[in-house]
């Protein structure tokens, strides 16, 4: 699949060019801070294609400033290590010498590569899947955006979800980081001003063998059903397993974090009609028909979680590169707002020329994108949508959208 985007995947250390000024190369980087290793292992392959099929779009229809081309450069944060996030900022930014950033994925890796390298740099982030409320107080100089909705929205709409389930009590497990915290925080908030109750509320530490211990303790609280706050392919999925095992729930609720194919393969048809998620959503408008169908001719995995908000986030950049008239970081920080919000001319998923002409006009755009608008507020979040998911057959089925 990658040979058939035309443009270079950098994964090492590029020299020479290195020492030129920006502008005077033929090629812009973009980098992709991801967890290619870790808890989300399974997830990132198809974000990063999201991102790689619209930069390979912009280049097809002539690249940006008059013929350059885009090029994105990849690092690996491991989803838990902010120490490694950090590392991996650093060089994209001070060493592949990125204009700006699509990521990171998880929440944690995105608060330590912005904090650390980025912000300091003035390098813009448009995080992809990033969803943890401490995003949105970053003191980040108006850098840090997303184009998937903060977990302070899933929160209440997975409350409400297992609410209209007839559910009213739950046990409830969450990863020990960013995303969990933030997460199980605004879920059990919700939850019980619905009239649920959180018979138990615990964290756990991400990558332990066991967790037969606090399974008990969930246990012994009660509730009908679990819900699990975590990754598939990391804790979420050692949890499953072992519950099943016990027999001590046989219902169970997530969100976007616990949709991965690892681990419904591994859990082969034992989740099937016991699992339900919440799953970031697409607008179903004509920038999402156009971004499927881009997405089925390139083979990238449209309906695989973030994928759409990547392609979104590495769009909206290149707009902003254009908006901007140059590669100069602080110029395209501040155009990102201008071609992602009202007024100026509607552009869709793979309308490279047809905004490119807007610009030059005069006219400005205004991205509607493969998940939806992204009218960002004063934090850089979005509004966003999500979708009920539940197993079947081994595999996660989007049963339809969430209010």
């Amino acid at each position: 699949m990658i040979n058939k985007f035309k443009y270079a995947l950098v994964a090492g250390v590029a020299l020479g060019s290195l020492a030129m000024p920006l502008q005077a190369s033929a090629q812009i980087k973009i980098g992709f801070l991801g967890g290619f290793t870790g808890p989300i292992e399974s997830l990132v392959p198809p974000i990063a294609d999201g991102a790689k099929l619209a930069l390979s779009q912009v280049n097809d229809a002539g690249g940006v400033l008059g013929g350059k081309t885009l090029e994105l450069v990849t690092a690996d944060t491991t989803c838990v290590d902010a120490t490694k996030a950090s590392d991996a900022a650093d060089r994209l930014v001070n060493v592949e010498k990125v204009v700006a950033i699509v990521g990171a994925q998880c929440s944690g890796s995105t608060i330590a590569s912005a904090n650390g390298i980025a912000v300091p740099a003035g390098v813009a982030m448009i995080s992809p899947a990033s969803t943890s409320p401490a995003i949105t107080t970053l003191d980040d100089k108006d850098l840090v955006y997303r184009t998937a909705p903060s977990d302070a929205f899933q929160g209440e709409v997975l409350s409400r979800l297992i609410l209209s389930k007839g559910i009213k009590s739950v046990a409830l497990t969450y990863v020990n980081n960013d995303y969990g915290k933030g997460f199980a925080a605004s879920f059990a908030k919700a939850y019980t001003a619905g009239g649920g109750k959180v018979t138990g509320n615990e964290a756990h530490e991400d990558g332990k063998a066991d967790y037969r211990a606090e399974i008990g303790s969930l246990a012994s609280a009660g509730g009908d059903a679990l819900v699990i706050l975590a990754y598939g392919d990391g804790s979420g999925q050692t949890i499953t397993r072992q519950v099943l095992e016990s027999g001590d729930f046989n219902m169970f609720f997530g969100g976007d974090g616990m949709i991965s194919s690892a681990f419904t393969k591994a859990m082969g048809g034992a989740l099937d009609g016991k699992f339900t998620v919440t799953s970031p959503g697409a607008s179903g408008g004509m920038g999402t028909d156009m971004f499927n169908k881009a997405a089925e001719m390139a083979k990238v995995n449209a309906k695989s979680p973030f994928v759409g908000n990547s392609y979104d986030a590495a769009f909206i950049l290149a707009l902003a590169i254009e908006q901007a008239g140059s590669a100069d970081r602080g110029a395209i920080a501040k155009a990102i707002r201008d071609v992602a919000s009202a007024p100026g001319e509607v552009i869709n998923p793979g309308e490279w020329a047809k905004a490119v002409a807007a610009i030059k006009a005069g006219k400005g755009v205004n991205y509607e994108g493969a998940v939806g608008p992204h009218e960002f507020d004063a934090a850089g979040d979005v509004a966003g949508s999500y979708d009920e998911a539940t197993v079947e057959n081994g595999a996660v089925k989007v049963v339809g959208p969430l209010k």
